[in-house]
């Protein structure tokens, strides 16, 4: 068995009465954990919607007292005796929220689910991940190879279940905790949890994301930062170029490229990079850059990433080659879900920014109809908006940003047809109407936009867009 690596210690206790704010996946899974743990809890919740009532008979049918329709007020918490010693937030919840303000001005330790699961698994390693894009893939790629190499690495966090609910699970199947556990961490985790001190830290890009939140560039740059600062080994993507231009302000990181070596900038020596096809170290090649079959160079990033974890651990080259092999790929990231009638249909749903939709752009064969829309955020759109120049032959904006989107293609003198419509469902009609009458070979649904206008995720987006296109293979006859 590979041995982990050092682990730093440093969450403090949690105690006998914990408040936790949000009745989320990770607000849910976090009150159950601490529960366990011997903490009495309450959940405060500021809505009531049917699924929020029948998950609060849940959670007191198990002895956890839930207030929901309650505010987030520093008087909530008055009126409920002596502030507790601590209060759980969902990620959702704006950090610089003037009631967590004051709690914390209070002496209140104010902090992430992330934190309790931190807490709970003592002496397990993380390998904490996190970056504007790539963070998902990347994530199911470091747990399946260490799975592959007879490891118990499984994976939680931001893409999924919660760190809290994985840890739950296990205690209450009285199973011992994994070798490594596998997290995928947001911004939004990563502020909420400032302990959190990872065996590995790995940063896949940064681009700008969440500004609406962040406010600047440079603070989501030092959220993310703090992550992979507190880790005993740091894995940096040197083809990022943020990540480059930040290079002289790290020591101790080791740089992972898909291109050669040769091509870095001095200062920059690559544990792993890519060269004549090949993945190669300081101590000789390794195995095929093709091992991973997934389109677009953001994939050989990742590849080298999760590769360096493997690294990093020994495992052997031709057992990381032949795990690579056997990766499903991702759902919602650049996923292939059929071809019908000579178009190959791609869910791309997680792609909820300009640059991440660029990216898929780059990945994929043009001329294609591309589907765009949800909620928009901040950012620059310019390099998407090229991106859609050069390869697609149209765009179907829907949702909230419908109009937003029709007037940026508008403006950038956009070549191509343009269709807006109301929904997802009428999109994916105008997409393959559309995409039969250009020949154009692909449709893609990467909508550059968050899901929240008219879906609880982004999972349930491209959920609903697997099945509408599913709908008109059933039925060819009703949409020609």
């Amino acid at each position: 068995m590979i041995q982990p690596l050092p682990l730093r210690e440093v969450s403090p206790p949690f105690g006998a009465f914990t408040v936790v704010v949000g009745l989320g996946r990770s607000g849910a899974g976090a009150a159950r954990l601490l529960q366990s743990l011997g903490s009495r809890v309450l959940v405060l919740e500021s809505s009531g919607t049917p699924a929020q009532h029948l998950q609060a008979r849940a959670l007191r049918a198990g002895g956890i007292d839930v207030q929901l329709d309650c505010p987030l007020t520093i008087e909530s918490f008055e009126a409920r005796g002596p502030l507790p010693a601590a209060v759980v937030v969902s990620p959702g919840i704006r950090w610089d929220h003037p009631t967590l303000v004051e709690l914390r001005n209070r002496g209140v330790r104010v902090c992430g689910e992330p934190s309790v699961a931190w807490a709970a698994s003592r002496g397990l390693p993380w390998i904490g991940i996190t970056g504007t894009n790539g963070k998902t893939t990347v994530t199911h790629l470091v747990s399946h190879l260490l799975q592959a190499a007879g490891l118990d690495a499984p994976m939680a966090g931001n893409m999924g279940t919660s760190a809290a609910e994985l840890l739950l699970e296990r205690r209450l199947r009285g199973e011992a905790n994994p070798d490594w556990l596998v997290m995928e961490l947001s911004s939004y985790q990563i502020e909420a949890s400032p302990e959190l001190a990872p065996a590995f830290g790995l940063w896949t890009t940064l681009t700008p994301d969440h500004l609406e939140r962040h406010g600047t560039l440079s603070n989501y740059r030092a959220i993310k930062r703090r992550l992979v600062e507190n880790a005993t080994v740091r894995l940096l993507n040197a083809d990022d170029a943020d990540l480059r231009a930040q290079a002289p302000n790290w020591d101790q990181a080791d740089w992972v490229s898909a291109g050669p070596r040769a091509g870095l900038p001095a200062g920059i020596e690559p544990l792993i990079w890519i060269e004549n096809g090949r993945l190669c170290s300081r101590d000789g090649e390794l195995f095929d850059a093709d091992s991973l079959a997934l389109p677009g160079q953001h994939n050989q990033q990742n590849l080298v990433l999760a590769a360096a974890v493997g690294l990093k651990l020994g495992l052997d080259p031709a057992g990381m080659a032949a795990a690579f092999r056997r990766f499903p790929g991702v759902p919602h990231r650049l996923e292939r879900i059929c071809e019908r009638a000579g178009i190959t249909w791609y869910n791309d749903s997680k792609a909820t920014n300009y640059d991440a939709a660029e990216v898929a752009l780059k990945a994929l064969p043009g001329p294609m109809v591309v589907l765009a829309g949800g909620q928009a955020k901040q950012g620059d759109a310019s390099v998407w908006l090229a991106a859609l120049q050069r390869q697609a032959a149209a765009v179907v904006v829907y949702g909230a940003a419908s109009d937003h989107f029709a007037g940026l293609l508008l403006s950038s003198g956009f070549s191509g047809e343009v269709r807006n419509v109301e929904d997802l469902g009428a999109a994916v009609l105008a997409a393959n109407a559309l995409a039969t009458a250009s020949g154009s070979p692909t449709v893609l649904l990467s909508p550059a936009c968050a899901s929240f206008d008219q879906y609880s995720s982004f999972e349930a987006r491209g959920n609903h867009f697997r099945a509408l296109v599913a709908a008109l293979n059933a039925t060819p006859a009703a949409i020609e």
